[in-house]
């Protein structure tokens, strides 16, 4: 576990590049502004010495070196202060850069994954590692990594110090600061040493479930709903107060006995120093334990500062490595393999052969032998209850996933041996849930096909029917679509989608069929799609079955087999699942409500 650790943050400190020589630098200057931090207490003590001498003899001449050494503690004093401002400067352009490095080898990464990787994680979770996570780490570096090399630097000057005037006083300074080890290790040790992880993991779930949340919050308006309409949510707020409240109750015994015994330095002192006295013969061993006394009194403060720092840090440090624990789970996701040699499809065609495929976790198959081919220039429709993999078979041609066991091949050539640019450019997709992206209407189309200019931009939006779109917006296609511009119905992102795809001009279209769309964006959708879909090769996921009657071929799936498949005709003859789906649907259309 500890070598864990020390991998963890030597990682975090490698992500700084050659800045990471800041932050040793800062590291090093922290340390030698702790010691010289401490240098004035030992010049104040010269001081009142001086003093207290030259006061009980009588002779002020004996106070001339005072002066020397008060200006000795404040050239000690600002001294520390000017390298601890260089070290946190240092140690703060490491972290900046640190915190940016990290940032961008998870996105680089990330653009690598499968599509299906972003299916299976929260976007409101891997916001928080990418944000929040990695901002821990900033502070950590720019801030507690100082303090705490200039904490472990500390206690060797304490212990010098300590023991420099009177040993047995001391030892009256040490007692507490023992005590205080072993209530710091009873904080931050056993079962609480794991508590980090699994509180970043209670945070987030709460974020993700909190996304989850406010995009539904249209819902809890208009139904008249609270908070715990949202299960999820709930259940994560409650979890994250589980580990935060059992956290705090589980520390506040240990926390209390630090902080106490850590001011409570002078329980042991005073006694100590009394008891001195009593014991000492003449005025200047009297002068000399008084003296003692008075420089512990003035340096306890110190050593109760330092614990502090190292418990503050330590937790901190805690924060920090779980973070970095969480960047590399990203990083060990593997991405998309690349053919070693790549082949070329001699045509636009679609093969499934035995194809199998679980989800990772799962422990059921989603698909299990499915086989069917969808020809070049040819309509396959894939229609079945929800749940039967519709999508999933549909996610495996463009590789959002890879398949368990089969293959998918495009051309004749399995898709696990086209390059991912090459793919690419064989697939288009028209999904049901567009997202369009904070940016104006001619980039959201543009998306599609970067080089594209502005005039084949504007004809593919023609072909989408989105001319209607473009005329009503303030700035036409330079409108920008999101926060602080204007949004679009469902409808109207869906046209926008087609757009991309007509751009795009790919010879294998997925769509998914409309549903739950007015009568009129339905109605310019499928003059849009008619338009999308000529001479291509088209795999529809249909929810609406009179939308596939038309289809070349029909594939019907039921818990992830192949049941049926036909034309509409031969289907309709066999009485089977896709009949009582179309019974179904038709029932439902026809249904009509009745005082």
């Amino acid at each position: 576990m500890e070598k864990k650790k020390d991998r963890e943050l030597s990682e975090m400190i490698g992500y700084a590049g050659n800045f990471r020589v800041l932050t040793v630098l800062g590291c090093v200057l922290s340390g030698i502004s702790t010691v010289l931090s401490m240098l004035p207490f030992v010049c104040i003590w010269l001081v009142i010495r001086g003093l207290i001498r030259a006061f009980a003899a009588g002779d002020l001449s004996l106070a001339a070196g005072s002066a020397r050494y008060a200006w000795m503690a404040v050239i000690f004093a600002a001294a520390g202060i000017f390298l601890y401002f260089i070290a946190l400067n240092c140690t703060h352009l490491a972290a900046f850069r640190t915190a940016t490095n990290m940032r961008k080898r998870a996105i680089h990464h990330m653009v690598t994954l499968p599509m299906g990787y972003f299916s299976q994680n929260a976007s409101g979770r891997l916001r928080k590692i990418m944000d929040d996570n990695v901002g821990l780490t900033e502070g950590f570096l720019a801030h507690q990594l100082p303090d705490l090399t200039g904490a472990a630097v500390m206690p060797a000057a304490v212990l010098v110090l300590i023991f420099l005037f009177d040993w047995r006083l001391g030892i009256c300074c040490l007692i507490p600061l023992g005590l205080g080890v072993l209530f710091l290790k009873q904080m931050m040790g056993g079962e609480n040493a794991q508590f980090m992880g699994r509180y970043m993991t209670a945070l987030e779930t709460m974020n993700k479930e909190a996304v989850e949340y406010i995009r539904g919050i249209p819902v809890v308006k208009v139904f008249q709903q609270t908070i715990y309409s949202f299960k999820n949510f709930h259940a994560a707020i409650t979890e994250y107060e589980k580990f935060a409240s059992g956290y705090a109750l589980k520390c506040r015994i240990p926390l209390t006995g630090f902080t106490v015994t850590l001011n409570g330095a002078f329980v042991l002192l005073i006694p100590v120093a009394l008891f001195l006295l009593s014991g000492v013969g003449g005025q200047a061993a009297y002068e000399e334990v008084v003296l003692d006394f008075l420089f512990y009194s003035l340096f306890t403060p110190v050593c109760a500062t330092m614990m502090n720092r190292i418990m503050f840090a330590s937790e901190q440090l805690m924060a920090a490595k779980s973070a970095v624990s969480r960047l590399d789970e990203i990083l060990r996701e593997q991405p998309l393999k690349e053919p070693e040699r790549p082949g070329m499809p001699a045509d636009a065609s679609v093969v499934f052969s035995e194809v199998s495929f679980s989800y990772p976790g799962a422990k059921e198959k989603a698909l299990e032998h499915v086989s069917f081919e969808v020809p070049a220039g040819k309509t396959v429709a894939l229609v079945g209850a929800s749940g039967s993999g519709k999508s999933t078979a549909a996610s495996l041609i463009p590789r959002f996933y890879d398949v368990s066991s089969g293959s998918v091949a495009i051309g004749g050539v399995d898709v696990r041996n086209m390059e991912k640019r090459e793919l690419m450019k064989n697939v288009a997709f028209v999904f049901q849930n567009t997202r369009l992206f904070k940016d104006t209407l001619l980039n959201n189309i543009r998306a599609a096909r970067p080089d594209a200019t502005r005039e084949e931009v504007l004809q593919a939006a023609e072909k989408a029917q989105c001319k209607e779109i473009i005329d009503r917006l303030p700035h036409g296609l330079d409108t920008l679509v999101g926060t602080g511009g204007t949004y679009l119905s469902g409808g109207e992102n869906q046209r926008i989608a087609l757009a991309r795809a007509i751009l795009q001009d790919a010879p294998i279209i997925l769509l998914e069929a409309t549903a739950s769309l007015d009568v009129d964006n339905e109605t310019e959708i499928q003059k849009a799609l008619s338009r999308l879909v000529k001479g291509k090769t088209v795999l529809m996921i249909a929810h609406r079955m009179r939308t596939v009657e038309a289809a070349d071929h029909i594939v019907v799936l039921a818990d992830g087999v192949v049941a049926e498949n036909g034309t509409h005709e031969e289907l309709m003859k066999e009485n089977g699942i896709y009949r009582r789906l179309v019974d179904l649907q038709t029932a439902s259309e026809n249904w009509k409500l009745t005082g």
